[in-house]
């Protein structure tokens, strides 16, 4: 009877010993699914794909794209938040998800306790564009015009609440013009009104922008961001150009649900950053106007405070509604 007691304690603490290196498996020991909150094909899509591929090369795991779009972000971003924060979903988000939070009538998610910043990936300017036709050939001309004619001048975005619509409303809150919002679908979705002259300009993404400032079907006033362009070295910021505190970078970053662990978070920054240093995907980046950030998850947290309540309040100085 001893012996079998003993053989018994024996089998027990192997099992323990067992179950113990189990829990104990290095993270990550499976596949990670990155959120991208946006449809297939789209700038949001091209950037998770770009950075999913070099974390996969880096933490030895496959990296799987889930495009979860709709409701400007929130449908992704709530997927995101209510995974296991074990670190095997991540989201990669933007602008959209700083802005939401004060645009939308009801959120399914409260972003700044719902998610974990992890780091920073890109940011990018958005460029000023008028039709060749329009009469306006410097910001200064754009805002002489629309004061000597109000309500005549109306503007384009990829959708309300997008980038591209808050860069407009910023413009209106800092010039005191007044200028029509027409929302589309996509940057593509307007293009065709843009250059037809039927929408008058645009503040839109440099990438798809860029060929059609080259061919010349489309003028640029400048660009939004507080550093110029790579791409336009010649073009001035809307700052330079006379609009002082105009600043409007567009940027992508990783999340995590709130409650991964700090080691998995720390790990996470740490492959994001070394994806960021790559030579390859900074030449891909910088290439299609993207800039690399890679920041530490303290850093890109404090980004990303200050992103909700900037665009919270130029929101309340634009008075635009909120929207379901």
């Amino acid at each position: 009877m001893q012996t079998l007691a003993a053989s018994r304690l024996v089998c027990m603490a192997a099992l323990l010993v067992v179950s113990g290196c189990v829990a104990a498996e290095p993270y990550p020991s499976k596949v990670i699914r990155l959120i991208v909150p946006y449809s297939a094909g789209g700038t949001g899509d091209m950037i998770g794909r770009l950075v999913g591929n070099e974390l996969k090369q880096i933490l030895g795991k496959p990296v799987i794209i889930d495009n979860r779009p709709g409701a400007g972000g929130n449908i992704g971003a709530q997927a995101a938040s209510t995974a296991a924060p074990d670190g095997y979903t991540v989201l990669m988000a933007g602008t959209s998800l700083a802005s939401n939070p004060s645009l939308m009538k009801s959120m399914p998610l409260n972003p700044l306790e719902g998610l974990t910043p992890i780091s920073g990936c890109t940011e990018f300017p958005l460029v000023l564009v008028v039709n060749p036709l329009f009469p306006v050939k410097s910001v200064k001309d754009l805002i002489a015009y629309a004061k000597a004619n109000p309500g005549k001048l109306n503007f384009s975005s990829s959708g309300i609440g997008t980038t591209s619509h808050l860069a407009g409303e910023l413009f209106k809150v800092l010039t005191q013009i007044d200028m029509v919002h027409v929302p589309y679908k996509a940057d593509a979705a307007a293009l065709p009104d843009l250059l037809s002259g039927r929408i008058d300009l645009m503040f839109m993404i440099q990438a798809p922008a860029m060929p059609q400032v080259k061919s010349g079907r489309l003028r640029a006033l400048a660009v939004s961001t507080a550093w110029r362009s790579q791409l336009l070295p010649d073009l001035p910021t809307v700052a330079e150009a006379g609009v002082a505190g105009y600043e409007v970078r567009g940027w992508f970053g990783l999340f995590a649900p709130a409650g991964t662990p700090k080691e998995v978070v720390d790990k996470l920054t740490a492959a994001a950053v070394r994806a960021l240093q790559s030579q390859v995907l900074k030449a891909r980046l910088l290439e299609r106007g993207f800039v690399p950030v890679g920041s530490t998850s303290e850093q890109f947290a404090a980004f990303f405070k200050g992103e909700v309540h900037k665009w919270e309040r130029v929101v309340k100085q634009s008075g635009l509604p909120r929207i379901d």
